[in-house]
């Protein structure tokens, strides 16, 4: 059975149309596809630049406590630095007046 030539072009038509619906979708899921990922880039830009404020403002602040540990513990030792030289001068007066 042969198809007239119009139905031929009927037919190969309705194809073309078809491809042409299925290769838009096609273009549509990538184009989805592609901005959910540049959408995600930025999450996780964001999300890194936000750690990493976090993580030079802990930074800081461990800086600081270490810097406050140190001053502390310098005083302290100055403190009983200036103590064994009390200390010391009284045990010596001590000798002193019993020498006399």
């Amino acid at each position: 059975m042969k198809l007239p030539t119009s139905a031929i072009a009927t037919v190969l038509a309705i194809l073309t149309i078809g491809c042409n619906k299925q290769k838009a979708a096609i273009d549509e899921t990538e184009e989805a596809t592609k901005e959910a990922i540049e959408a995600r880039k930025s999450e996780v830009a964001a999300d890194a630049k936000y750690a990493t404020e976090k993580t030079d403002a802990n930074a800081k602040i461990d800086k600081a406590r270490i810097e406050a540990d140190k001053v502390s513990v310098e005083a302290q030792l100055d403190a009983a630095k200036k103590k064994a030289e009390a200390d010391a001068d009284a045990a010596k007066a001590k000798v002193d007046s019993e020498e006399r």
